[in-house]
């Protein structure tokens, strides 16, 4: 694996003059963020060596290098996900790859649902923290020192400054933010009645099918992260029209990506 990572990482070295020190992972219907990156180069996933495919529609699949803010950053247009039918070692490859590449910094969002009963539909919550529901673990297997320790500590693994900056970047534009736990979950089925309460006696505010494994790679590597989720449905388990599709997924999530950007950029400026 970690001569596959090495190899992928040189090869995208060969394409680019600057290396990223921001990487941002870009869920449903966020993936026109990366048309704001300047002198961009893009690479679609199919042609980058070892790296996996992204398959779900809403996912472009590409990397985007460039400038934002000031920054090199590098986006992913489309991620990978367990319930595609991959391990969590293709999930978290690319995670991997960046570390590889120089990035330092990671910023993650995601499409979620809301559990929380003061949530509603369009509403954006910032990580604070999240339960890892998902049947495999990312780092199960053996341990490359160079990668990170064997047993990471997980008690702040959410940038603290990095929330701060974001709540007075939305506070100062009119932008209205949550705060809350994530739990991640394999999928692709949604929540039924059952497992949204269930989810509830957890602590969770909000669920998703990603980006868990993704924070505990970048984690591992000692990245500093921050996350953010679009509340795109809210359903209550009592609810008889509770159903939600993947476009409607898609649709809140596209309706709410300019005030997302907004936070994401001002904070990649002040990182």
């Amino acid at each position: 694996m970690l001569g596959k990572i090495k190899d992928t990482a040189d090869f995208l070295k060969s394409k680019i003059k600057n290396r990223p020190e921001v990487a941002v992972i870009l869920g449903s219907g966020l993936g026109g963020f990366g048309n704001k990156i300047e002198n961009a180069v893009k690479v679609k996933y199919q042609d980058i060596p070892n790296f996996p495919v992204s398959t779900v529609e809403g996912h472009s699949g590409q990397l985007v290098f460039g400038k934002l803010a000031g920054k090199n950053v590098v986006a992913m247009q489309g991620r990978f996900h367990y319930y595609e039918g991959y391990d969590m070692k293709e999930v978290t490859f690319p995670i991997r790859v960046m570390h590889f590449l120089g990035v330092k910094k990671l910023i993650v969002s995601n499409a979620a649902g809301g559990l929380n009963p003061d949530f509603k539909q369009g509403d954006m919550m910032i990580i604070t923290d999240h339960i890892n529901n998902f049947p495999e673990h990312p780092l199960r297997g053996k341990n490359f020192s160079e990668l990170g320790v064997r047993f990471p500590d997980m008690s702040k693994v959410y940038n603290a400054e990095y929330i701060k900056i974001a709540e007075k970047i939305a506070n100062d534009n009119g932008i209205s933010v949550q705060k809350g736990i994530y739990i991640g979950s394999s999928g692709p089925t949604l929540e039924t009645p059952a497992e949204y309460r269930l989810f509830r006696i957890f602590g969770a505010d909000a669920t998703g099918m990603s980006t868990v494994p993704e924070v505990i790679v970048a984690h591992h590597q000692g990245m500093k992260i921050f996350g953010m989720s679009v509340i795109t449905n809210v359903s209550e388990p009592s609810d008889p029209e509770g159903e939600t599709t993947h476009e409607e997924v898609q649709d809140v999530a596209g309706d709410v990506e300019p005030k997302m950007t907004k936070i994401i950029e001002g904070l990649i400026e002040r990182m």
